[in-house]
């Protein structure tokens, strides 16, 4: 099977300028995810989507392909990953005739993924013949039952979840302020790792199709770079682990 990474790094980051080549310990932030990349065992070829010179040169030097310069337009800030999956799909099918079974998708922004649980979501995905795609998730640091949407009609606060698990509102009168332990547990969607068929982008034109597996991981490594703040944390984690550079 040909199993393609698509590392997507654009350069118009606000929080962080240039966040996906900022430095963490001595090296930009891109490379961590060229690394793994280069550890997994099952990718075919990993190639870089971004519309930035600067981070294409860098990932050249650690060894990425950059086989075109993403558009602009595919670049901005309300940007969805979709549009850009398909670009870059199309583009290498219409300038070189490649085709791959698999699509993994490896945010930079995720600097602590390895190149063995790329290859644990890319097997999941190969051994369940139904799933359009294999998703990261987390337990979420506060349970969706204790959140709330604003009614515009009348300023009062509406409890989210009663359409959605009628049957625990009918347990319980008020599940939003029942403990955490007692209620059932939601998953969250991660930026960690996304192992996609070709056809789930191209044909049914979406990012995780109608059949989505769950994929866990390591809770130590759960983060996603959008701030100084988590930066600073990827670093220490980094030195605690004592994680080679």
């Amino acid at each position: 099977m040909k199993i393609l990474g698509i590392i997507p790094a654009r350069g118009g980051s606000k929080s962080i300028p240039h966040k996906n080549i900022y430095p963490l310990r001595g090296k930009p932030l891109l490379y961590y995810t060229i690394r793994a990349s280069k550890d997994s065992r099952l990718l075919s070829r990993t190639i870089l989507t971004t519309d930035d010179e600067k981070i294409a040169a860098v990932g050249k030097k650690y060894g990425v392909e950059v086989p075109f310069i993403r558009p602009k337009e595919l670049a901005l800030d309300k940007t969805p990953d979709l549009p850009v999956f398909q670009h870059a799909l199309q583009w290498l099918k219409a300038n070189e005739g490649y085709v791959p079974d698999i699509i993994v998708q490896l945010r930079p922004t995720s600097p602590l993924k390895s190149g063995a649980d790329i290859d644990r979501a890319v097997k999941l995905l190969i051994d369940h013949k139904k799933a359009d795609s294999v998703r990261a998730v987390r337990v979420p640091p506060q349970t969706p039952f204790k959140m709330w949407t604003m009614n515009k009609k009348t300023g009062f606060l509406d409890p989210l979840l009663p359409k959605a698990f009628p049957e625990v509102f009918k347990k319980f009168k008020e599940p939003f302020n029942m403990p955490r332990q007692v209620l059932p547990q939601t998953l969250e969607y991660s930026a960690y790792i996304d192992v996609l068929r070709y056809n789930t982008i191209m044909k049914k034109h979406s990012m995780s199709g109608k059949y989505a597996l769950p994929f866990t991981y390591e809770e130590w490594r759960d983060i996603d770079i959008d701030s100084m703040r988590e930066l600073r944390y990827a670093e220490l984690v980094m030195k605690e682990r004592k994680l080679k550079i």
